[in-house]
């Protein structure tokens, strides 16, 4: 049985820091994030989430889209908007499929019933899993005092 840190410890990415980083690079570092860590997350939690193409296809989306949107056409501005609506909507795809793998994954692994919030999922969909990743260890730690307090009543 691995611990609860395991998945934490392989991503090992502050969510400020993805956050900033993301905001620094407009976007990129986000791309190269999820290329690399979502094979992390399926290995650890055993459900495969996207393949390698998917995640070519959210940087086809919002690279030409930004490219798109500096020309000065009408076409290609609806254009750009069309693909920045495709790669957003791949994106909320992604974070939904790894909030399934995550809740199943510390419920079958470490019984913990994470509640993750599918408003936050689909609002802040990348950086929320990352979050939810990263305080894994402090929600196993909440519901053990909990499932204390139970006992002793």
């Amino acid at each position: 049985m691995s611990t609860i840190n395991e998945l934490k410890d392989k991503i090992d990415t502050k969510t400020w820091n993805l956050v900033l980083l993301s905001i620094a690079t407009a976007g990129i570092y986000l791309i190269l994030w999820l290329y690399k860590n979502s094979k992390v997350i399926s290995d650890t939690t055993k459900v495969r989430l996207v393949d390698d193409v998917y995640i070519i296809w959210i940087a086809v989306c919002v690279g030409l889209s930004g490219t798109f949107s500096n020309l000065n056409n009408v076409a290609l501005d609806f254009t750009s908007a069309v693909l920045g609506l495709a790669g957003g909507v791949l994106y909320i795809v992604w974070a939904f499929k790894a909030k399934k793998a995550l809740t199943e994954y510390a419920l079958s692994e470490h019984k913990i019933d994470l509640r993750m919030n599918a408003f936050y999922t689909f609002l802040f969909n990348v950086y929320y899993i990352n979050y939810c990743i990263n305080d894994l260890p402090e929600e196993q730690r909440k519901q053990q005092i909990l499932r204390g307090q139970t006992a002793q009543a």
